[in-house]
This record gives structure tokens, sequence and C-alpha cells, in this order.
């Protein structure tokens, strides 16, 4: 197994591992604990050799809304076909931070992988959070988000093309507003990083909408730096996996006229604390 940094901050590709071999688990958790996002490329698995995999980090969160795979509704289904032109997480977000409990992370499998296009890019929180200045981390502390399920899932946008292909589903289910800290101490690191993110969190509680707005608009536009990214380019077959508490991403959208299917699950989390 050998482990390659994807950039100098954060992100790596691990090449000539199993993740159907449970001798090998203490090297990727640690590979994935110390960089974030991993991506292990040539894994040429079964749904329940993901399913297993994804156990060995804790129990799966079944999403609420994306449509499940017929035969493991375990694993989310993320598909844009050939003719369809909106794809599913299009913007910068942090899988289930509307829980109580946000997700430790995400596990996704290259069904159908374009023959161009269609990367995922990372963003780190960690590192974001690392670079801003000592007065603006001290304004941060003791501070509290609210996060939210209503605006992206629910009835008011039943409009969107993953809602009217029949990606995403289940618009009554999105009732969750959740308060977290701005800045966690992070579960498995240690680190501080930012909790926030452009697509679930609403507004900072006890703020007025004006402080609210602009505060998390400079985080925003902060964590979105070129050298806070990286970019996973996939081969059929590979497993990237992602911690939502040390990152953000987001889908290119740019092979239209190509199909794409990947496949997700989600590793339950825990209460996140204050850094």
């Amino acid at each position: 197994m050998r482990v390659q940094r994807l950039t100098g901050l954060f992100g790596a590709e691990i090449l000539g591992a199993d993740i159907r071999d449970p001798a090998q688990f203490d090297a990727i958790r640690d590979a994935f604990v110390e960089h974030s996002v991993i991506t292990l490329r040539d894994q040429h698995i079964s749904p329940d050799d993901h399913l297993a995999f994804a156990r060995r980090f804790g129990a799966i969160n079944v999403n609420r809304f994306f449509t499940p795979l017929d035969t493991h509704p375990e694993i989310a289904l993320v598909v844009k076909e050939a003719d369809q032109t909106g794809a599913v997480g299009e913007a910068w977000h942090t899988d289930h931070a509307y829980d109580a409990e946000p997700a430790l992370g995400s596990i996704l499998h290259g069904i159908d992988i374009p023959p161009h296009g269609g990367d995922t890019v990372f963003c780190s929180t960690v590192a974001a959070h690392d670079a801003l200045s000592d007065r603006f981390k001290r304004m941060l502390e003791g501070l509290h988000a609210w996060h939210s399920s209503r605006h992206v899932f629910g009835t008011e946008n039943r409009e969107a093309d993953s809602s009217r292909t029949g990606r995403i589903g289940n618009a009554h289910l999105a009732t969750q507003d959740v308060l977290h800290p701005v800045v966690i101490r992070h579960p498995l690191s240690g680190r501080r990083s930012l909790f926030v993110n452009p697509q679930f969190t609403t507004r900072i509680d006890g703020l007025s909408e004006i402080e609210s707005r602009h505060i998390l608009a400079a985080l925003f536009e902060h964590c979105q730096k070129p050298e806070f990214q990286a970019r996973v380019r996939w081969q059929p077959g590979d497993v990237t996996m992602w911690d939502n508490r040390a990152t953000w991403h987001k889908a290119i959208n740019d092979y239209h006229g190509f199909r794409r299917e990947m496949h997700r699950i989600t590793v339950e989390g825990c209460p996140l604390e204050p850094a």
C-alpha cells in the first residue's frame, strides 16, 4: 500500500490497497484521519464489500432524501443520466451538516465514470481555519450557527432538476434545524476546524441578520481559496472517502451527454464540541 499526497495541505490517493482486507483497515483509517480525503484506486468491489468497509468506521446513516440502491437501502445512488443537465451536489457543502450528530464521513464508489470531467473538488476547513488572523479566530470562538435541510431538500425545492427527475425525494422529511459550533475541535484529529458551509448553514445564532450574513460570506469566500482545495479525478472502481467535519466538497458538472453513477454510503458521526 502506497499513500501519495494530493496537495501540500490535505488529501491523498492510496495505491495498492484492498478495502476488502481487514488487515489493511488500520492503515487506511490512519490515512483518513491524517489527510481528511482519501482516494483508494482500483477497488472493483460489490455493494456488500462497500458496506462491510463502511461498517468498520461505524454505523451507517441512511440518507432520508437520496434514492437508494434497489438491493441495498443503506447505499444512496448519485446519478446523472446522459440526457440530464443538473448534477447532485454542485454547490459547496458538507454532508449531513443539518443532523444533530453530523456524519463522520462519506464513502463514494465510482461505478460509471464519464470519459472526461465529473471530478469532485474538496476544500479543507482545517487549513482554512489555521490561515485566519488570530483576532478573527478569537471573534469566532463561542459562536454557534444554525444548519437546516429545509431549503435544500424541502418542498420549496421540489422544482429543482434533481427533485423533478426523482433523484432526490421525501421533501416532507426535510424538517431538520440544528445548532453547531462555528469552530469545532475535530473528534479524531483534535485540530480546530470551521463548521459552516454555503449550502446548509443559514445564520449565526445571536447576531443580527446583517452581521451573520457578512461573517458567513467572509468565511465562505475564505474557505474557497485555491490553496485550500484538492481535486479528485475519478477512474472506474475508485473509492473516495472524505471527512465531513474537516472538509467541504462539490461535484463538477462538466460532462453533459455522458452518464455518471456513484454509490455513496454515509457513516454516522457524533455531537460536535466547540474548540
